[in-house]
């Protein structure tokens, strides 16, 4: 039987191509706080887990991921790793909560059973069901004629799918107004979302969304609970995709109840990893909402993770996916998938397939072994 035999943290700074400002003006990043998780074992097999919280978006924080995994250490220390899901139950025992630090724990359990198995990860989560997966671009909250150049920029590379970001300046008009030209920049036929990340109340979200219900649009998460989103969609009669409400089986219930939930983002460290979020996804294909399936930032190791779970999800119920890698610098495996024609190639090899640059990871924040 394998087992653990050490564990190692890193934390990796992640500059932005462009500075991104969150929905609602709350804040500009530069720069993004990473954190890297390895796994040896006896067996000489390695695997690697990531996840990168952004401030004021869910209840995570970067600086919280070494400390959770140091206390769930003595769990993982001389355990089976190919065991993910059960092993995974007894360090949520150990640490209630705190499952965005999980999160990288669980995606390393996965790289290292897929890799003792010597298949692709997503011949773990359900099997290939494509290989070529369609991807959005997101548009940071700017004024409405920069939004549009950027939305014609990226469908001038394939982009066909296209997150405006709305709410920066606390105008509802200019919302109306940056929702209006990136889909005339478009044309008509690509997807194009308008996304508040929480970051209205009803009323500002329903005037803005009856202001632009003649358009070809649909709605991401413009409010702090599921009940809310549902009134925007019942008063507007736009499709609406939650977000941030949508983190475990019970949100995604209520969604559905609520008729709101047209389609969802999957977001691996918001439901704790990839355990959870395949539970999630192979629900939603159930309940019939479309999924992005991604995770809320980072290099390319949570990139890959997100691929191989889409890869294995019906293509009837996969949105898109995002190539989050691409946004940011360095790439930890130049050999790591990246966007092309508007898609993006799952990788084939053992595991996740990303065997990230260690001189690029520096020297280790944490060894525990």
């Amino acid at each position: 039987m394998m087992r653990i035999t050490n564990i190692s943290v890193y934390k990796v700074d992640l500059p932005l191509e462009h500075p991104y400002w969150l929905s609602g003006g709350r804040l500009k990043f530069e720069c993004l706080d990473a954190t890297f998780v390895k796994l040896e074992t006896d067996a000489g097999i390695t695997g690697w887990g990531e996840v990168c919280p952004i401030p004021h978006y869910l209840a995570a924080y970067a600086r919280g991921v070494a400390p959770a995994v140091s206390e769930v250490a003595e769990v993982l220390l001389g355990a089976d790793p190919t065991g993910v899901e059960a092993l995974m139950q007894r360090v949520e025992r150990h640490l209630i909560g705190h499952g965005y630090a999980k999160s990288a724990i669980d995606i390393a359990l996965w790289d290292i059973t897929a890799k003792r198995a010597g298949l692709p990860l997503y011949a773990l989560l359900g099997g290939l069901q494509q290989n070529e997966l369609p991807l959005y671009h997101s548009i940071t909250c700017v004024a409405p004629d920069e939004m549009a150049r950027h939305a014609s920029e990226a469908q001038a590379q394939g982009i066909a799918q296209f997150q405006v970001k709305l709410g920066a300046d606390g105008d509802w008009q200019n919302d109306v107004e940056r929702l209006v030209k990136v889909r005339e920049a478009v044309g008509s036929g690509p997807l194009v979302y308008g996304d508040w990340n929480c970051g209205a109340d009803v009323l500002t979200a329903t005037r803005t969304a009856n202001a632009v219900a003649h358009l070809d649009v649909m709605l991401e998460q413009p409010c702090a609970t599921t009940g809310e989103c549902a009134s925007v969609k019942a008063a507007s009669g736009l499709p609406m995709k939650l977000d941030e409400t949508a983190f475990d089986t019970a949100s995604l219930l209520e969604g559905a109840r609520l008729g709101c939930m047209d389609a969802v983002a999957i977001k691996l460290s918001k439901f704790g990893g990839l355990s959870a979020a395949r539970r999630a996804r192979d629900l939603c294909e159930y309940l019939g909402a479309k999924m992005c399936i991604e995770c809320t930032w980072g290099s390319d190791i949570v990139t890959s993770a997100a691929l191989h779970l889409a890869a294995s999800t019906r293509p009837d119920r996969l949105l898109n996916t995002c190539d989050l890698s691409g946004y940011v610098a360095p790439r930890l495996d130049p050999s790591g998938p990246t966007r092309a024609s508007g898609r993006i190639t799952v990788p084939d090899a053992p595991g996740l397939g990303i065997n990230p640059d260690t001189d690029l990871l520096g020297r280790p924040d944490l060894v525990l072994g």
